[in-house]
């Protein structure tokens, strides 16, 4: 019988500090509008705005999809999707966000033996 590894689980308050600070791409937490984080009081009820394009990009990246190849995902959410204007910075901040999910060793959290995720 062949044991099915236990899978991680990403930890979606890291991986929404790196979005909101270096991807919000229609500017949510715009500094001129409203300020702070994307945990902060005023901001919760749109916390989740982009969770679901950056766990895709992460977990792109977990499974070993080339980093053009998710930066591109990234732009063309940005772009297609969502509709907003292509620029020089688009491609920039879909860079940083690869980056920085990639830099970030403590973003995956792994089942202990009794398969429960602390």
């Amino acid at each position: 019988m062949t044991e099915i590894a236990p899978q991680p689980r990403i930890k979606l308050s890291k991986l929404r500090d790196i979005g909101w600070s270096l991807w919000d791409p229609i500017g949510l937490l715009d500094p001129e509008s409203r300020a702070g984080r994307w945990d902060d009081e005023a901001n919760l009820s749109f916390a989740d705005e982009y969770d679901g394009y950056l766990i895709a990009a992460a977990s792109q990246l977990r499974r070993g999809t080339p980093r053009d190849e998710v930066v591109a995902f990234l732009v063309d959410i940005e772009t297609r999707h969502m509709a907003m204007r292509d620029s020089p910075s688009v491609r920039l901040r879909a860079e940083a966000v690869v980056e920085a999910i990639l830099a970030d060793e403590t973003i995956w959290t792994w089942p202990d033996a009794q398969g429960r995720f602390g």
